[in-house]
């Protein structure tokens, strides 16, 4: 699977998930815009994608204003040429029981997850339509398929996530445009490094394969929907959870 040509953007390309995807990517042969809020982190990937041989460049981008998500694409499409792949990655979380959440905590998490995705392919779907072609990947979970107690906001944006790719995949397949979504199950970040031990182990018990996932199992998968070899792909969630939701 070769992405020689073409130029990716990534959201929350500075750590985990989406730093992976950026990497795989990158190996696959794609010219990477790498987005994020960790401007530090995010010019050090640049910098070893470079070193690697390959090209990519950084733009700083909270994806909570929508100003900034504008004024970013503009420059990723002026200095890059164009958008061919987009992964909206980028997430938050901030827990809570319902009945004690915060609407501010609501509002930042389906901001972040869900309003983001909306605004960064209204952004790029310009640059995909004049070349008829393009691949949106929106990075949901398996929380947004089971839903999860303490994390009403979260599951509720990554659920969103999900109808949101559908709308968006019947919307753009006649110009050789596909959305698809990968929803990763327990995957080994810093999102997750915080849990405790008792419910890590818990987690695995329900895991088939036995095992956590890992940012490069999730990445994989995208770089795949990325390829010409996913072109009759569409409108998909990809379960990338070692089996821990089937069906």
């Amino acid at each position: 699977m070769t992405l020689s040509g073409r130029v990716a953007l990534v959201t929350g390309a500075s750590q985990g998930i989406g730093r992976a995807c950026a990497l795989k990517l990158a190996q696959s042969g794609a010219t990477l815009a790498l987005a994020a809020r960790g401007q530090e982190k995010l010019q050090a990937l640049a910098d070893e994608i470079v070193a690697a041989g390959g090209t990519a460049a950084a733009f700083p981008l909270d994806v909570g204003d929508e100003e900034q998500i504008k004024s970013v694409f503009k420059a990723a499409i002026a200095q890059l040429g164009k958008i061919d792949i987009l992964v909206n990655n980028a997430g938050i979380t901030r827990d809570q029981l319902v009945m004690r959440m915060k609407r501010a905590d609501w509002d930042a998490v389906l901001n972040t997850n869900l309003t983001s995705a909306y605004l960064c392919t209204q952004q790029a779907i310009g640059s995909m339509l004049k070349q008829r072609w393009g691949r949106i990947i929106n990075i949901t979970s398996i929380f947004g398929q089971t839903g999860q107690a303490g994390q009403a906001n979260y599951a509720a944006s990554k659920a969103g996530l999900i109808g949101l790719t559908m709308a968006i995949a019947r919307e753009v397949s006649s110009r050789n445009i596909t959305c698809n979504a990968v929803a990763p199950g327990f995957i080994e970040t810093a999102m997750t490094s915080g849990l405790g031990d008792d419910f890590k182990q818990n987690a695995v018990k329900m895991i088939p394969l036995g095992r956590v996932g890992t940012p490069e199992d999730v990445a994989n998968a995208v770089a795949f929907l990325a390829s010409e070899e996913a072109s009759y792909i569409t409108g998909h969630v990809l379960n990338v959870n070692g089996g821990m939701l089937m069906g």
